[in-house]
This record gives C-alpha cells, structure tokens and sequence, in this order.
C-alpha cells in the first residue's frame, strides 16, 4: 500500500476539504483539521485531524474498492461530505479537549467507556440523531458527539424543526451553545501528528481487502430455510420453472442495493446473506412458483426483514 504513490491533492477530495472549511468558517469556528491519506476513515484520539481512505485519492482505486466491496464508502459527493462533517466532529473534540468537560460526559457518556465489538441499534429511537447510516450515533458516546455535531454543521438541516419535540434536542442545543462559545476560539490541540499515513503501510492490497471483508462479513446460517420454503417450492409439478437460485442471481445487485438503501447496512454484508440464501436454494432444489415481479417483491421484503433481524440482533459490527 505504501506504493501506490497518491496524495491528497486529488480533484475529489480537494473539493470535499474545500467545503468542509466553508462549513466551519460559517459558523465562525477558528478550527480546521488537517488531513492525509490511509486505509480507512478515521480520527485517533487526541489528534485533531482525520485520515482519508486511499481509495479516494484515485479513480482506479475506486474501482478496485467498489469490485471488492461492492460499494465506496464516501465515493460520491455527498457522501463523502456527511462522513467528513462526522469525522470533523471528533477532531474538534481533540483540539477543544471536550471529553473532558463534565457537561459533555453528562449528556453524551463517558469516552472512556470501552468501544463495542458489536452493537444493536434501536431503529426508532428518538434519543440520538439520524446522520451516518446503521443508526451510527448509537454505537458510543464518542460516535454520539460525532454525529451531532455532523448534524449541526450541516448547512440548511433545520434541525430545530427536524427534531423538534425529539428527545434528542438537549443535545443539539448543548451542542450549538458549545460551538458558539469556540466561535472564534484558537484550538488547544494543534499538532499535526498522522496516525497510519499510507507511506508507511506495508500490508499489501490482497491483505487489506480479505481482512476488511472478513471485518464486514457474516456466519453462515441455514435459518433462512423455512421462508425460503414459504417464497419458493420444491414441489415436483413446478420443475418446469425456473430455478430459485438462477432466480435471486438475476437481480442479485438490484436487491442488495433497495435493501442497503433501506436499512443502511453494508451492502457486502447483504451480499454475503444473499449469496447463502442462493446457496440454500440450490441445495433445497427450490424453483420459482409464482409470477416473477411478486417474488421479486416478496423477496425484496424477505431480505430487508433478515437484514433488520441481523441489525438488532448485536452482530452488528462497529466500522473497522
């Protein structure tokens, strides 16, 4: 990874930067994080900066990331900008030193409580803002400030209006009465320290990707069995139909997609429940009874509900 020889000048990310500077300076905030290029999002403690994954930095890579994960986590604009506003919250929490505050700890929880391997998110909750996918400001009371913040900074949000009655308000109104008061304020924290810089990441491509696949993947499981049975029939007088399996592996990407969109889980995880379900289907010999627009319905609905089950389930994983 070391070699791959990008920066984070690129057209893309230069924009992103660009923006999310604008962002601060509307709302008269002296900070601006500093940035460089690694394997995937994040800010370290203490370092009031954010990496940004490789893949970002060049179109190839792009395509690389997106024939291994069959996604690219901030690869459009606007995505990209609601993970950079996230991460810019814990970089100004860095350079403020505001986990130290007792009004922080108060209302968003200790930081130093440990960070979960997994977590089961509450999908209704109105306790926490909704902003990154995967109800993220649920998994810590870190990711909690994060996402917050996220929301307070965008422009036009409206969130006095969007959360308006919520639960969740005292902490945007902490939150902005926080902000105004670092209006204009130098940080505290401003050293420029890189944790992980791709220059000295000596892990080559073919490691990174079977590691964060394994980090994004799921057990096997045959519970899928008796709705698989309920959607499709083994019964002999449909062995003229086509197969189940041929079936779901005709709009595999269409439906791993819908259901991403709904739920906000990765769509490699999807894939990896979808591609047991085929499996299933061959080894029951399922085909098709019915007409082919209701059973893509039907399992489009089937999918999201085994994808909800596995959300609230507390498999779900923390992002690498």
């Amino acid at each position: 990874m070391c070699r791959l020889n990008v920066t984070i000048e690129s057209p893309f990310l230069s924009r992103q930067i660009r923006q999310l500077g604008e962002e601060l300076e509307a709302k008269h905030l002296c900070f601006r994080p500093h940035f460089w290029i690694s394997n995937e999002w994040f800010t370290p403690d203490g370092v009031p900066g954010i990496a940004i994954p490789f893949y970002l930095a060049h179109p190839r890579l792009e395509k690389l990331e997106l024939a291994q994960m069959l996604e690219v986590e901030g690869g459009t604009a606007e995505w990209c900008m609601r993970i950079l506003r996230h991460e810019a919250g814990h970089a100004i929490e860095n350079a403020y030193r505001i986990r130290r505050s007792r009004s922080r700890q108060r209302i968003f929880g200790r930081s130093s409580d440990p960070y979960p391997k997994y977590y089961s998110p509450r999908p209704y909750s109105r306790s926490f803002v909704r902003h990154l996918d995967v109800w993220y400001a649920q998994s810590h009371p870190d990711e909690d400030f994060a996402e917050t913040f996220a929301v307070w900074l965008t422009p036009n949000s409206s969130w006095a209006d969007r959360y308006k009655g919520w639960p969740v308000m005292h902490k945007l109104q902490y939150m902005d009465s926080l902000m105004k008061g670092l209006a204009g304020v130098p940080p505290v924290v401003t050293t420029t320290e890189q944790v992980d810089p791709l220059p000295l990441l000596k892990r080559t491509l073919r490691e990174h990707y079977a590691r964060k696949r394994g980090h994004y993947g799921v057990a096997r499981s045959s519970s899928y069995d008796p709705d698989l049975k309920r959607l499709f029939s083994d019964n002999s007088v449909h062995g003229d139909k086509m197969s189940a399996a041929a079936f779901l592996n005709r709009f595999r990407r269409e439906v791993r997609r819908k259901v991403a969109s709904w739920t906000g889980e990765y769509q490699y995880t999807i894939d990896q429940v979808l591609e047991d379900m085929i499996a299933r289907c061959r080894e029951l010999q399922l085909r098709l009874p019915i007409d082919e627009e209701q059973a893509k319905l039907d399992f489009t609905i089937l999918l999201t509900v085994h994808t909800m089950n596995y959300l609230r389930s507390g498999r779900h994983k923390v992002a690498v």
